[in-house]
């Protein structure tokens, strides 16, 4: 019966529960979108292109592993663990020999990629370098030419030379590991079967020219391997992973030849769980929060009628049931037109990250009905968990008490939820206090959003008590702006709940906008400083393409100038992840200060390490320690502390010697050189003139440089969390409207006793302002306690970098976002006569 009785309330009374609906939609297109991104990270697949003709890869692993044993209580526990590497991790060519020495096997291809960028044409995206020899691996067909054979010859890929408009004998400039270098093409080259590349660009040369460009003397990137005729793949895998060491040596067939083509989509799935997983987790409390607001206002809405039902002995179980199976009816209609949705959301969010370079173009996104079950679920939950929490009060008062509260709100929150919004401000302090405590960025970042959310939260539990507070300071200066701002002061004072109801988005939307949108220049901004500081160098070195090559840093020298090359990659310390630098030792230090706080950067040699102190702290190092760390390709190498350093935000955790580092990286070009020289920059220029695309900067016009790559890194770190930020913001609205389309019947007194439609429509506006003020103020302290602890915790200083326009941009868009949603609909309320719209509110 009650539920029949549901059904008939939610058909009766659409206008009323449609708040409740948006929302609910809202948080389940959300979920939906989020669980699909980390879906995709999970299980979503890497198709091969290059590699589609070879039936088995053999590869090097890429993961750095580590294995624990542990005795508790007489048994023995065997953990083991793996991590990604950063950088490619090569096969000594020798493998290729017991590879031949596996029975059923007829063919195998050694395949070399590297780093081979062409200059000049116009932007192709992913670019890389091989040998010819390993066109069979497609197999390629040449269409048009010759195959390389010389040292200048090249061979390109024939969906690249139709977007770069080249032809059989044209010129093509390539900058790979070594310094630029003019090939001729000879020919081009096709899939023999399907379409061309769509995720990359390929270049042939030469196998003795691929041999010198790859760098790798000895090695190779992997090796693909053909069956005999009558042996299926999968048995002579099987063989092969008998016969050749296990982990070092990997064999994939399948689907799993896409990850070792395209590593750096293996890696952005893991990007995506971390990325899917935070934006759910945010998500979900989000959600929460904004249901659990819209139905306290839905069911505010309807005290009379709940009273009504309360007085004619209807029990406390039925009206939680009652509230239960009509949130129930709107969570699963709404869950479900909201799941639908979230699934091309999540399509066109991984697309944006794809177009923002966040993400891979190569790994597909993966749709199931996995993230559509977790939505629908998720969706009743919360609309149900909303429901019991919104009605708990009405249901459990006497029946008189809930007539007495239908005709007027009472004089103050219940205790309990009092001392629940107490008890979770406490919370949300701690973790404010425990973030200030945090030296990195994964741990910190989780901390910070759920922080916003927390203390959020306590604002919507002690709303009325802040809205009272908020009148009560506001008292003078609203009734100075006439009758508008006297019956604002009234309705802010009377009816605090549902005023407290519209604060709470405005407050999430302003505190976690400020949040998403400072967190990272506050990090960025100490990072640039820390840098400033320590650059003594001259001039700096920089490239529009892959990077400086080694031979434009040997030009500078051979002018007399100091010139240290730096290279960035990531080494993993046990299985502990680094960024790590690659600096040139010779004239270091009249290059670089990176603040030493123990031992010295004289003598920094080949097999020296320079650490940061938070790096010192987490691994116990100090000058003279001994570090064993793996590469970023997987080699292991050992190297002495020399000194310790303050400025790691500004230089990583760990320097290493330039050498080291660049022999096991895909990209050994240096990402800047450091100069100190006396010369001007005509004449540095005059000796870089071998080398187009490089390019003589001020450290001033450096900095300015990596501030707008900081500001577009910015840009996809907004972008993944801009999904919650629309929710909030939607949100805002839908609370707005449905407050003020509520007040019909208090509008319609109003105008019988006297007051004008200007004047309702001006205590409208004043009420709007008076929650944008206390919104803001709440907001902003918000964003202000969290940006603060998270700075003191990065880097040390209570410093949070808040770009004053940015934040008055944010104020103005939520002010706006209020003043729109209370004015358009207190307008509409106003059409009708103030009698029709009193009696048919009665």
């Amino acid at each position: 019966m009650l539920l029949r009785y549901a059904f008939r309330t939610v058909r009766h009374r659409k206008g009323g529960f449609v708040g409740a609906f948006l929302a609910l939609m809202c948080a389940a297109a959300l979920i939906a979108a989020c669980g699909s991104l980390l879906e995709t990270g999970l299980r979503g697949k890497i198709a091969t292109e290059r590699y589609a003709g070879a039936p088995i890869i053999v590869s090097a692993d890429q993961n750095v592993h580590r294995t624990t044993v542990k005795e508790k209580k007489g048994k023995t526990k065997v953990k083991h663990k793996a991590k990604p590497l950063a950088e490619r991790a090569w096969l000594p060519r020798t493998t290729a020999d017991e590879v031949r020495a596996v029975d059923g096997v007829e063919q195998v291809i050694p395949e070399l990629s590297f780093l081979a960028q062409p200059l000049g044409t116009p932007h192709t995206g992913r670019s890389l370098g091989h040998a010819w020899s390993s066109a069979a691996l497609t197999p390629f067909r040449l269409t048009d030419g010759t195959a390389p054979k010389g040292a200048g010859d090249l061979v390109v890929d024939r969906g690249f030379a139709q977007r770069a408009g080249l032809a059989t004998g044209d010129r093509l400039t390539v900058q790979s590991t070594q310094a630029p270098r003019t090939y001729r093409i000879t020919g081009i080259a096709a899939p023999a079967e399907g379409q061309d590349l769509k995720h990359q660009s390929a270049l042939f040369f030469s196998d003795a020219e691929a041999e010198r460009l790859a760098a790798h003397p000895g090695q190779v990137t992997a090796l693909a391997v053909i069956p005999e005729d009558g042996v299926s793949a999968s048995a002579l895998s099987e063989r092969l992973r008998e016969a050749l060491p296990a982990p070092q040596v990997q064999v994939s067939t399948g689907e799993a030849k896409g990850a070792v083509e395209f590593l750096d989509a293996a890696g952005a799935r893991v990007k995506l769980v971390s990325m899917g997983g935070a934006m759910g987790g945010t998500s979900l409390l989000v959600a929460v929060l904004v249901v659990v607001g819209t139905f306290a206002l839905t069911v505010q809405q309807r005290h009379r009628e709940l009273a009504l039902l309360r007085a004619i002995a209807t029990t406390s179980k039925q009206i939680r049931q009652l509230l239960a199976r009509e949130a129930l009816v709107v969570g699963a209609v709404a869950g479900l037109a909201g799941a639908l949705l979230g699934l091309p959301l999540g399509s066109w969010l991984q697309h944006r990250f794809v177009e923002a370079g966040a993400i891979p173009a190569s790994l597909d996104h993966t749709v199931s009905v996995f993230p559509l079950f977790a939505a629908f679920g998720a969706t009743l939950f919360g609309a149900w968990a909303a429901a019991r929490i919104s009605g708990r009060r009405i249901a459990r008062i006497r029946p008189a008490q809930a007539l007495s509260e239908a005709a007027l709100q009472p004089a103050r929150p219940a205790w309990t939820r009092i001392a629940a919004g107490c008890v979770t401000l406490a919370g949300g302090i701690t973790l404010v206090a425990v973030l200030s405590t945090l030296r990195t960025e994964p741990a910190s970042t989780p901390v910070t959003f759920l922080a916003v959310v927390v203390l959020a939260i306590a604002v919507a539990l002690l709303g009325p008590l802040l809205v009272k507070a908020t009148a009560f300071f506001l008292k003078l200066p609203l009734r100075l702006t006439g009758h508008g701002g006297k019956l604002a002061t009234a309705n802010l004072r009377g009816n605090s709940v549902r005023m407290a109801s519209v604060v709470t988005p405005l407050v999430l939307l302003i505190g976690m906008t400020c949040t998403v949108l400072f967190v990272q220049s506050t990090l960025g901004d100490a990072s640039r400083a820390q840098a400033r500081e320590g650059v003594r160098a001259d001039w700096v070195l920089s490239a529009q393409g892959p990077g400086v090559p080694a031979g434009a840093a040997g030009k500078i020298r051979d002018s007399g100038a100091t010139a240290t090359e730096v290279v960035r990659t990531t080494v993993r310390v046990g299985l502990d992840k680094y960024q790590t630098q690659g600096v040139t030792p010779e004239g270091l230090t009249r290059t670089w200060d990176p603040e030493v706080t123990a031992g010295t950067l004289t003598g920094f040699g080949p097999r020296s390490a320079a650490v940061s102190e938070l790096a010192a702290d987490q691994l116990g190092l100090k000058p003279g320690s001994t570090l064993k760390l793996t590469l970023g390709d997987g080699t292991p190498a050992t190297v002495e502390v020399t000194a310790v350093y303050a400025r790691g935000l500004g230089f990583g955790d760990l320097t290493l010697a330039h050498d080291l580092v660049a022999a096991h990286v895909d990209n050994p070009l240096a990402a800047a050189v450091l100069v100190a020289s006396d010369a001007p920059r005509h004449q540095l220029a005059d000796a870089l003139r071998d080398f187009p695309g490089t390019q003589i900067l001020a450290p001033g016009e450096a900095d300015r440089l990596q501030a707008e790559r900081q500001q577009a890194n910015a840009e996809v770190n907004l972008l993944a969390m801009a999904l919650v930020l629309a929710f909030t913001a939607i949100a805002v609205v839908n609370t707005l409207v449905m407050s003020v389309s509520a007040r019909v019947r208090e509008f319609a007194q109003l105008r019988l006793v006297g007051a004008t439609r200007h004047q309702v429509l001006r205590m409208l506006r004043i009420e709007a302002v008076s929650v944008v003020l206390l919104a803001t103020a709440l907001g902003s302290g918000i964003a202000l306690a969290v940006l603060t602890a998270f700075s003191v915790g990065m880097t040390g200083a209570a410093a949070p970098s808040m770009a004053p326009l940015l934040y008055v941009t944010v104020i103005a868009a939520a002010a706006a976002l209020a003043l729109v949603a209370t004015s358009l609909p207190g307008r509409s309320a106003l059409r009708a006569r103030p009698v029709e719209a009193a009696l048919a509110r009665e």
